[in-house]
């Protein structure tokens, strides 16, 4: 949270695409699958908001764009990763940029998972 409300949030993750994926060329990196998980909602049960977890995801589909082009943008999946469960995953995989789930703790138990699989 503390890199969300410093405002540096999206230079953060800009710099974590460039130094770890956009060292991949353009048919390496259509192969990717990105998970995008808020530093502050690992292990803690905390979720971002739907409009936040757009936000980020349109700035990772924007970076991709510019390095990779808008087709290659397009194609690739970008998933939410924090603490998606069948109380906010169908709001959360309703926004344009934001690809589906990984979903963590929510697959143990068989009734979370099958209502967040019905959600998307």
């Amino acid at each position: 949270m503390q890199e969300r409300e410093k405002g540096i949030h999206f230079s953060v993750v800009q710099r974590q695409l460039e130094k770890g994926l956009f060292t991949f060329s353009e048919e390496e990196f259509r192969k990717v699958i990105i998970a995008y998980e808020p530093v502050w909602a690992i292990g803690t049960g905390l979720t971002a908001t739907p409009e936040q977890a757009q936000e980020m995801h349109k700035y990772i589909r924007d970076l991709i764009m510019k390095k990779y082009g808008a087709d290659c943008a397009d194609r690739v999946s970008i998933v939410y990763g924090g603490s998606c469960k069948p109380s906010n995953a169908a709001e959360i995989f309703s926004r344009i940029d934001v690809d589906g789930g990984l979903i963590g703790g929510a697959s143990l138990k068989k009734e979370d998972f099958c209502a967040i699989v019905e959600a998307a």
